[in-house]
């Protein structure tokens, strides 16, 4: 699918492009000690010839790992999706710059072996998780009795919910990992290395949190819990640890085989080190976590993978989105009311800067989507690789976008208080010849998302008022002059002009004023797409007795 790119992709500078630029510069550092070999390595792959730098250095062959986390003591969730599709872009890039000659793998890792310390608010059948509070999630009981556990219930959602996005991943189990024996060589590292760990952690924990801090978080043989408790004893030769039990007697324990569980940030340092993982992103909240774990990785003796931290999502009123507190949007409420491609959108467009993320942001989203998969066919060379829509839809956008902006149907909505898709439809086929939600899917998708908007948000505020005298003049002006026009006129420049005239032959000043005044008084909102767009498809005959009724 992204053989033969590369020439373009090196021309690309869409942030995607820019970290897997960085992604293979760290594999070709990694795997490749000697700097000759680097440097040869990566001309042969700034010359679109990959394929013979594998040939060349068969450490190249190893596929570049691209790692997403997800704690699963709750549901996948908006930041979910942002860093599996933000994590796919910048895999997708990778294999544009390489004409798809190094494998690479996106991991998606659910840490289902933490203790689960909170009952989720949103679940009603809490007494299994109260019962089984501080267990491992995969543990713990499901309370929706559907699966083995809680951990496996959750991330059954979780792979349900990428699949449904048709993200391409591979699903790891930190449970399978820990149990089945995957990270015992790192672990015992971390045993023989206990102290380089600590005396990365230790620095940044309170007075009381240091006394007691250990990396390793035993399993109670008599409880099941994860316990946070000190190491009282270690023996590297045996790969043991000795601790306290809950009944305050002395447990030693093997570190391996899932009998421990390391704290989060050296576990996401063992992880690194024991998956090999080349890329991973997060938050900007995780910025001094990402140094800490990246200390210990070296102590493990692995190399931090590439990566970036993104910038968090703000609510309407300027504040940090919490999933406590519910503010913002939740993946439910973005797909009613917007496509997952706008979503997808959202999610590309500048990751390092804070972005408000409230309703108002989906039908601005939307149509900035639209614009951007009408501009791609136009577009030639690494113009396209730039375009949004193509990381969006792995290089391959429709060819058929929507001939209608999602804002216009909103105001169509409006103006023809339509319940029903089939309503919308009896106004685009008139206007769109041969249009029918079989051949416009995606417009018809959108109809279905403008109901539901216009329904929770337009309905509800609507505002009609009264023209002023210079506006009344204006609005009469324009209704002479819809009403000279030929029966059933489509032409949507051809109104716009007009309207364009009428608000300077009236002296409106700016002009933007004059487009206001007609959505206000004609359909109940300050703003809206061209008007000359809506009439077209509204129909001049039905404008004009909209017109006639507001005006009285």
């Amino acid at each position: 699918m992204f053989e033969g790119l590369s020439p373009l992709a090196r021309e690309a500078r869409s942030w995607p492009f820019e970290q897997a630029r960085a992604t293979i510069a760290r594999v070709l550092r990694v795997r490749l000690p000697d700097r000759a070999d680097q440097e040869a390595a990566k001309a042969l792959i700034d010359a679109g010839k990959t394929d013979e730098a594998v040939k060349a250095y068969p450490a190249l062959s190893k596929a570049v790992i691209f790692e997403t986390g997800y704690g699963p003591s709750g549901l996948p969730h908006l930041g979910t999706f942002g860093e599996v599709a933000r994590t796919t872009m910048v895999r997708q890039a990778f294999r544009a710059l390489t004409d798809d000659a190094i494998p690479t793998r996106l991991i998606a890792f659910s840490d289902d072996m933490d203790g689960l310390r909170k009952v989720p608010g949103n679940i009603e059948n809490q007494q299994p998780l109260i019962e089984d509070m501080g267990k491992p999630l995969t543990v713990v009981r499901d309370p929706f009795g559907t699966h083995d556990s809680f951990g496996a219930h959750n991330n059954a959602r979780l792979r349900a919910f990428l699949d449904s996005f048709g993200f391409e991943y591979e699903f790891v189990s930190s449970t399978e990992c820990y149990k089945g024996g995957l990270f015992d060589e790192v672990l015992l590292t971390a045993l023989a290395r206990f102290d380089a760990i600590q005396k990365v952690m230790l620095p940044t924990l309170g007075e009381e949190r240091r006394a007691t801090y250990s990396p390793f978080l035993p399993i109670s043989p008599s409880t099941g819990k994860v316990l946070q408790v000190p190491t009282l004893e270690r023996n590297v030769e045996k790969g043991t640890i000795v601790f306290e039990d809950e009944d305050g007697s002395k447990v030693e324990v093997p570190v391996t085989g899932g009998h421990v569980k390391m704290q989060w940030k050296p576990d996401w340092a063992m992880r690194w080190t024991a998956l090999g993982v080349d890329y991973e992103m997060s938050g900007k909240d995780l910025i001094d976590s990402v140094k800490a774990s990246g200390a210990i990785c070296k102590a493990l003796g692995g190399i931090p993978p590439e990566g970036f931290n993104y910038e968090l999502f703000l609510d309407e009123n300027n504040q940090k989105i919490s999933k406590t507190k519910g503010n913002g949007l939740s993946m439910e409420d973005w797909l009613r009311y917007g496509a997952p491609e706008s979503l997808s959108y959202y999610m590309f467009q500048s990751p390092k800067s804070a972005k408000k993320l409230y309703f108002d942001v989906i039908p601005k989203a939307t149509d900035e989507y639209l614009q951007q998969l009408d501009a791609f066919g136009r577009q030639e060379g690494a113009k396209q690789l730039d375009n949004p829509v193509w990381h969006i839809h792995a290089g391959k956008p429709p060819e058929q976008g929507s001939p209608v902006s999602f804002s216009l149907m909103l105001n169509l909505v409006s103006a023809a208080d339509a319940s029903t898709k089939e309503i919308l439809w009896g106004f685009l086929s008139r206007y769109i010849p041969g249009a029918s939600a079989e051949t416009q899917p995606l417009l018809d998708r959108l109809a279905g998302y403008a109901i539901n908007y216009y329904e929770d948000f337009v309905k509800p505020t609507k505002t009609f008022r009264a023209p002023t005298d210079q506006e009344r003049a204006a609005i009469l002006d324009l209704l002479a002059k819809l009403k000279a026009m030929p029966a059933g006129t489509q032409d949507a420049e051809l109104i716009q002009n007009e309207v364009f005239e009428v608000g300077k032959t009236h002296g409106f000043d700016p002009l933007r004023a004059w487009f206001q005044a007609l959505y206000e008084v004609l359909l109940g909102q300050s703003q809206g797409p061209r008007f000359g767009s809506f009439a077209a498809i509204f129909g001049i005959d039905r404008t004009i007795a909209l017109i006639e009724e507001k005006l009285g």
